[in-house]
């Protein structure tokens, strides 16, 4: 059986999502992707070279590479988790409501990497 684009239940192989609802919420997802692409490309690259930046001057000036790079996780990770564009890759194998959730997850993993670096400039100070 064929499965739905949005939630993965089996459909018909003649349809494409299992309701209107599905459809009307990958639709909404695709529209907001085209919509802020621009920006989750532009803040994303930021944050992801702001990471090891911020660690690498961390050796220098702990508290400015610290604060760099667990600022760069924080906005990261609430990108990821406000704006959940999983790749194409993602959204082929486990279709897009498991791919936004995944992709959340993850957001809320990169927080917790923030935190943990921060934690760590304490025990250094220590």
């Amino acid at each position: 059986m064929k499965k739905c684009d949005y939630c993965a239940k089996e459909i018909s192989y003649f349809d494409q999502y299992c309701c209107e609802e599905c459809e009307r919420r990958t639709i909404l997802y695709y529209r907001r992707s085209e919509r802020f692409s621009r920006l989750f490309t532009i803040v994303n690259t930021i944050c992801v070279f702001g990471i090891p930046v911020g660690l690498f001057l961390a050796s220098f000036a702990p508290a400015v590479g610290v604060t760099i790079a667990a600022l760069s996780c924080t906005i990261l990770g609430a990108m990821l988790i406000l704006l959940p564009f999983p790749t194409e890759g993602m959204i082929r194998k486990h279709k897009l409501q498991k791919a936004i959730k995944m992709s959340r997850i993850f957001g809320g993993a990169v927080i917790g990497l923030g935190v943990l670096i921060v934690g760590m400039l304490f025990l250094l100070k220590r």
